[in-house]
């Protein structure tokens, strides 16, 4: 998982909330409110990475033609409790195999962090009041889970030996416990 630090971000958004890009010639690392993307999709630059800022209301399929021009898609947590954006991420990687980046944003915190990386989330900006060190030890809390998910898609009792040799150890441990 990267933690993001806004200062040291490449990324930067465009002009205002929905307002015009603000530069003629687009430039890399733009994020993009949906609706700018829409606007400028048909004239930008395939090769620039471009980075697009998803509202967890929309139906994310509406976005599966565009995937391969964007690099970076920012998906956003209005309350910890709205959990929308997970199935966004989820589409995305398990559907779509989108590769690029899918960033979390808005009210996230720690205890999301093993949910968001289940999902296919690979980035995170942490809320104000999170700190970095519990996030990244609440990452190692489960060594392995019983469902699938974006990174070892079968559950438990379908995999190989091999898949669940780690596995083992992990309930093992937990079987003790």
């Amino acid at each position: 998982m990267k933690f993001i630090d806004k200062p040291h971000d490449p990324w930067r958004a465009a002009a205002g909330e929905d307002g015009p890009i603000p530069h003629p010639n687009p430039l890399p690392h733009q994020l993009l409110t949906l609706e700018q993307w829409h606007a400028v999709r048909d004239s930008w630059p395939a090769n620039l990475p471009t980075g697009v800022l998803v509202p967890n209301d929309i139906d994310i399929e509406t976005l599966e033609a565009d995937l391969p021009r964007l690099a970076l898609l920012v998906l956003q947590f209005p309350k910890w409790v709205d959990g929308r954006a997970y199935s966004q991420a989820r589409i995305l990687r398990s559907r779509f195999r989108y590769a690029g980046e899918v960033r979390a944003i808005g009210d996230v915190v720690v205890d999301m962090l093993p949910l968001l990386q289940r999902t296919g989330f690979d980035a995170v900006v942490l809320r104000g009041d999170q700190k970095r060190e519990s996030a990244e030890r609440a990452l190692t809390f489960f060594a392995g889970h019983y469902q699938g998910d974006v990174q070892q898609t079968r559950p438990l009792f379908a995999r190989t030996p091999e898949e669940n040799a780690a596995a083992t150890e992990f309930l093992n441990v937990g079987a003790a416990i």
